[in-house]
């Protein structure tokens, strides 16, 4: 009787350890892999291959996760959005330091550029009065493509953050404006 009861007892602590190990906990996810269970999408490429920007679905909602190809580790986005909005179609510059991406705000689509350095987001189309759609940043940061509905019809614009930005150049090297 007495071994019968451990024996219950040791399938029943055996069973909860197990249903409890499969249980998923989103803020404790496992962020090592690049690779999830869950929906992974819109994959770029920073210049120098060594950055990977994606959209995941692993922490329960839509963001951008940033890969660190070398190191293989996820880099923290600090600062990136806050969260109540949806992130889409990222892109990287050379080295990643910038990382476009589209921003769903209340229920309007805008441009925003993430400076890895200062860790801030910055709308770029803010008072754009269209919709907009696939930001891709140049390999130097200064110039980002997209597309927009200006004329009633999909059409391709050019934003130039201008010439006195800091360029992402590959090997660090600060470069002199050009002259106007």
């Amino acid at each position: 009787m007495i071994i019968k009861i451990a024996l219950i007892i040791s399938n029943t602590l055996l069973l909860t350890g197990l249903l409890s190990s499969c249980t998923f906990n989103p803020e404790k996810s496992d962020l090592a892999g690049l690779n999830s269970r869950y929906n992974e999408e819109d994959p770029t490429l920073s210049g120098d291959g060594r950055w990977l920007a994606f959209v995941s679905g692993r922490r329960g909602s839509r963001e951008i996760l940033l890969y660190d190809l070398q190191e293989r580790k996820f880099d923290d986005l600090d600062g990136l959005y806050t969260g109540q909005e949806i992130a889409d179609t990222p892109s990287l510059s050379r080295t990643a330091r910038y990382l476009t991406y589209l921003v769903t705000i209340d229920g309007r689509p805008e441009i925003a550029l993430y400076d890895r350095l200062t860790r801030r987001s910055d709308l770029l189309t803010q008072n754009y009065r269209n919709s907009v759609k696939n930001p891709q940043i140049s390999p130097d940061g200064r110039y980002i493509v997209f597309s927009s509905s200006r004329r009633g019809q999909w059409d391709i614009e050019v934003l130039d953050r201008g010439p006195n930005i800091e360029l992402d150049i590959a090997d660090g090297t600060l470069v002199d404006a050009p002259d106007q």
